[in-house]
């Protein structure tokens, strides 16, 4: 095993191993301030939120939204007639670009630990400890056993006159009113049409005089229980079939759905959902701040309100994502600190006794550095510094740096036992300065990365430390495997690579510069000997110099 640096391991603790016909992944802890369970609009918005107050924030997200089976939604400003994924593709984007994860995966269960955190145990075997969490699971509808309406849901089948009844105006509509809240949409679908059609399929609580009024109105009322839904060739919705054998042709089938809020995750922590008034489902309670009844976890879209459309579903994340993000703040306010998520995750990754690498320095590293001639060096994510320790050896004069204070006390043990002098600095790649005011001649980043952020700051900080002739050695996870799909049922991707500045990203910006830079080496190698993982991995390496005119 060798060195890895802090702020990228995820990716090697996450990749599979091969052993005869079967997959197996190393479970995973990971500390983060913000748990996200669902990646949709709510979920999503109060990432963003979160993520621009610089709290790390995960997202779980199954891939299993509400609005799945719809092609396009409808009524969100800026984004109208968008399909769905296209949106969640570009609010993963903009979480991801401040730091934000978004992990494919699943939540089973959350508990709560005895100093206020929260557990939440993940498919695969993993765990995430947060001290929020936000629950974002949206709702699930319950449709009527009536053939061919599950089959046609979201498509010829609809429910929503606000989602889809601009697309059905002046067609045939027949709607099914299987319960007492059926008839509350009628009145906009008979505005968009003359050719609507009611069939009372389940008539229980109705308001008479509310069915006397669509009557009167023009509009077709049908007291018969529908035997199924009929679909044409191009599998459209193309009628209702009625108990009796009548056929009621439509271009477009409105039946309304009950609907279940998506709250079982949290049983382990005592929270239950509450029947709607309405009487067609339940929600789960928050409070103004979008807080439960159990201090610490909140909740928004449609899990709290299930009337709450894309956009306000949207809206209301980002609100409670920015309750989320006071709440820390005044919860570090009364404790006087300023604590990072990114050094929790990585201080507790070592706070056990035992090494977590084997304390070899990087095979790349050794076959790249050991023609240069000593000089000033800085190792960027030291972990427990196996690389810095071996260019001490060899004369350079090295700065290590690392996110996690627990990493650098292994690094000082051990050079003290070693009798070698490595200056040592806590501190992450993004912070103002990071690296000092100094150069170095040699600016080296072993399976390292650090956050995204809009402007770039980590990024541009790494390449400034770089003296003229000096070189940056970049060597980074071919992470090719973890864009493979993963079925969320039985494990959960515990690294987002998107959220971090990977060697690609560092390559694009030295080829933005020529006239600075000299790219001499830019490939994917095999992993070396004495690497960490004990499966074959590819490595990738990035060699430049910086030009000295």
């Amino acid at each position: 095993m060798k060195n890895h640096s802090a702020q990228s391991r995820q990716a090697a603790h996450s990749e599979p191993t091969e052993h005869g016909s079967h997959t197996q992944y190393p479970t995973l802890e990971r500390h983060c301030d913000v748990a996200v369970i669902g990646g949709s609009a709510a979920g999503l918005a109060a990432a963003l939120q979160i993520s621009r107050q610089r709290r790390s924030v995960v997202v779980v997200d199954d891939g299993t939204p509400r609005n799945a089976p719809a092609e396009h939604m409808h009524g969100y400003l800026g984004h109208e007639g968008a399909a769905p994924g296209e949106l969640m593709g570009i609010g993963r984007a903009e979480v991801r670009a401040y730091g934000g994860e978004v992990l494919p995966g699943r939540v089973m269960g959350v508990s709560r630990h005895d100093d206020g955190r929260f557990r939440l145990d993940l498919t695969g075997g993993h765990t995430l400890v947060a001290r929020r969490v936000l629950a974002a699971t949206g709702l699930s509808d319950e449709l009527p056993a009536i053939d061919g309406v599950a089959e046609g849901w979201g498509r010829g089948v609809i429910h929503c006159p606000f989602c889809h009844g601009f697309e059905v105006r002046d067609q045939r509509l027949v709607q099914i009113v299987t319960h007492p809240l059926g008839l509350h949409p009628t009145p906009l679908f008979r505005h968009l049409t003359d050719r609507l059609t009611v069939v009372l399929h389940d008539p229980t609580g109705l308001d008479e005089g509310v069915v006397e009024a669509l009557a009167a109105s023009g509009v077709i009322v049908e007291r018969s229980e529908v035997s199924r839904v009929l679909t044409g060739l191009d599998g459209a919705a193309s009628g209702v079939e009625l108990s009796d054998g009548r056929v009621l042709e439509a271009d477009a089938v409105v039946v309304g759905s009950r609907f279940r809020a998506r709250a079982d995750v949290l049983a382990g922590v005592g929270l239950t959902t509450t029947p709607h008034p309405t009487g067609v489902g339940d929600f789960l309670p928050v409070d103004p701040r979008g807080e439960t009844a159990v201090p610490g976890i909140y909740a928004a879209g449609n899990v709290t309100d299930p009337s709450l459309q894309v956009l306000p579903s949207a809206a209301q994340g980002s609100q409670i994502g920015a309750m989320i993000a006071f709440s820390l703040a005044e919860e570090d306010l009364q404790a006087a600190v300023r604590r990072s998520g990114e050094e929790t995750d990585w201080d507790t990754r070592y706070g056990g006794r035992d090494r977590t690498w084997s304390g070899n320095p990087n095979g790349t590293l050794v076959h790249e550095v050991t023609a240069l001639a000593p000089g000033q060096a800085l190792d960027v994510g030291t972990g427990e510094g196996a690389d810095a320790l071996w260019l001490a050896e060899r004369g350079w004069k090295v700065t290590a740096t690392d996110i996690s204070g627990n990493a650098l006390a292994r690094v000082r043990a051990e050079a003290e036992r070693r009798g070698l002098a490595v200056n040592l600095v806590r501190g992450d790649a993004n912070d103002p300065a990071p690296f000092g005011t100094e150069t170095f001649d040699l600016v080296s980043l072993q399976y390292g990365s650090f956050k995204r952020t809009p402007d770039q700051r980590g990024l541009r900080s790494l390449l400034a430390a770089v003296a003229p002739g000096g070189t940056l050695l970049v060597v980074h996870h071919d992470l090719t495997p973890l864009r493979d799909p993963v079925d969320v049922a039985t494990q959960t991707r515990m690294y987002d690579p998107e959220a971090f500045v990977g060697v690609d990203e560092v390559a694009a910006a030295l080829a933005a510069h020529p006239d600075t830079w000299h790219v001499e080496t830019h490939e994917t190698r095999p992993r070396p000997h004495g690497a960490a993982s004990t499966h074959h991995v590819s490595d990738v390496v990035l060699r430049a110099t910086r030009r000295t005119v």
